[in-house]
């Protein structure tokens, strides 16, 4: 065998036996690895909330609404929402320069959001929508207005992008990803209610 062969085929069997090693390392390491969390199961939904993509908009909608110190029906809320759901918020960084997107589960919303609902009347509705389905997905641009009281002009708007799934038996929110209306980015006419 000539020297070349020779180091060729030790590096060959070098390789094999480190690859192998690396191999063993990686199964072990997996078999030690935690299970991945699953997200608990939510709590029952009242049917007529999710028996159709309008009827779980509009729970959505009505439950985060109310007067200053009225405590929503977080049990209602977390009902609507597929385990792993995800809400999120975005828009423009208020440092300056870019923009922001943050996640959050239902659990994390309702933390965030009852402080705020204690101390501050909120009623958001839906002002237009825009609805595309496919077999058990559905995908909705749902403009709303946010107000403190349902008498004054809003204090807010934005488009709330809806993905929802039927499961067989009922709907489920699977992200709510949203985004406010600015002065630099106002609505376009398509997403505003018809001129009557």
């Amino acid at each position: 065998m000539s020297v070349c062969k020779w180091i060729a085929t030790s590096l060959l069997a070098l390789g094999l036996a480190f690859a192998s090693q690396l191999n063993a390392q990686d199964q072990s390491k997996q078999q030690t690895a935690p299970a991945p969390q699953t997200a608990p199961a939510p709590p029952a939904a009242k049917p007529a909330d999710v028996a159709s993509p309008d009827a779980i908009l509009a729970a959505v909608y009505d439950v985060i609404s109310g007067p200053a110190g009225q405590a929503r029906d977080w049990d209602r809320f977390r009902s609507l929402y597929l385990p792993g759901a995800r809400l999120v918020p975005t828009g423009p960084n208020k440092e300056g320069g870019g923009f922001f997107a943050r996640t959050m589960t239902p659990d994390e919303y309702v933390g965030r959001a009852t402080a705020f609902f204690e101390k501050e009347g909120f009623y958001e509705k839906e002002a237009a929508r825009r609805l595309e389905r496919f077999g058990n997905i559905v995908q909705v641009f749902s403009t709303y207005e946010s107000r403190h009281d349902p008498k004054e002009a809003p204090f807010a708007r934005g488009i709330n992008s809806f993905q929802l799934f039927f499961d067989g038996t009922r709907w489920w929110v699977v992200t709510v990803f949203w985004q406010a209306e600015t002065a630099e980015n106002p609505i376009p006419k398509e997403f505003l209610p018809a001129a009557h």
